[in-house]
């Protein structure tokens, strides 16, 4: 099992962008953030698929600490 953080960005329209930071390109999009988050998890099963078709090794984020600053 792997963990991935996401970012989670609304848009003007007010739909969600989702990117995972550990997966450079995997960015996926949802119209509130229920879905946006549905569509992260289905864009990451795929990423990852594809990177052990090819043998690669599977980035996650166990290991990352995570701090939000206010300045």
């Amino acid at each position: 099992m792997h963990t991935y953080k996401l970012h989670l960005h609304k848009e003007a329209q007010g739909r969600f962008t989702v990117s995972v930071p550990s997966l450079p390109g995997c960015i996926t999009y949802g119209e509130n953030v229920d879905e946006a988050i549905s569509m992260a998890k289905e864009a990451i099963e795929l990423y990852l698929e594809e990177l052990k078709e090819r043998g690669e090794v599977i980035p996650d984020d166990n290991n990352v600490l995570e701090y939000s600053l206010i300045v």
